[in-house]
């Protein structure tokens, strides 16, 4: 091979590793574009997740804390003036059944989420709500579906009680220091309103008061 050609040649493959080369950098260049629009892509949706799921929750306490604030359709209410605290000794004739409040016995019933299958002593019962408990009760015209649905949110949320009254007029009802409720079915949204309200609610004479270390029985 002549000088000219081997010249030609090797000119020829420079220009080919360099053509080489700068595909390669080409190359890296679109990959790192790629790269950083994936990036910046997938950080911006997290934020942007971050910040719908921060607002929803913001939406949810807001809601939440109107609901507390507006009133339970149908719910009776008693001046708190007119409820004595005395703790008694025996049986106290209450002007409402199940009672609301009034004197009371020393010992409350243990209401951390907790369910009677028997009726408790009212006297009892009402030092719970003296504590900010809620207390449900049911009789036999409240449906065995319904009874199960109401135990089951009651085992999950402290500061809660539930019983049978046979005595009582509504199939369900819904107790809290000076406020009561009643209803037919469990499914009723007030019933949670009724729970979100009052648990440990304004109403409450001993907010934060012990609902564990009570009577059991």
């Amino acid at each position: 091979m002549s000088k000219t050609s081997k010249k030609t040649a090797s000119a020829a493959r420079r220009a080919k590793i360099e053509e080489m080369r700068r595909t390669e950098k080409a190359r890296e260049r679109r990959n790192r574009v790629i790269t950083i629009t994936l990036s910046t892509v997938i950080v911006a949706g997290l934020v942007g997740w971050g910040g719908y799921a921060l607002n929803s929750a913001n939406e949810k306490d807001e809601q939440q804390a109107a609901a507390a604030k507006k009133p339970v359709r149908g719910e009776k209410t008693w001046a708190k003036k007119k409820l004595t605290q005395n703790h008694v000794q025996g049986t106290v004739d209450y002007p409402m059944n199940p009672p609301v409040g009034g004197d009371h016995n020393q010992a409350w019933m243990t209401c951390d989420g907790t369910v009677y299958t028997k009726p408790i002593g009212k006297e009892n019962a009402v030092h719970s709500l003296e504590h900010g408990a809620v207390w449900i009760t049911y009789n036999d015209k409240a449906a065995e579906a319904d009874i199960k649905t109401l135990s089951d949110k009651v085992s999950r949320t402290p500061y809660t009680l539930m019983s049978p009254g046979k005595d009582q007029s509504g199939p369900i009802m819904l107790s809290a220091w000076g406020r009561q409720l009643t209803v037919t079915k469990a499914s009723d949204p007030r019933v949670q309103q009724f729970l979100s309200k009052y648990v440990q609610g304004a109403q409450t004479p001993e907010p934060g008061a012990a609902c564990t270390g009570g009577l059991t029985a």
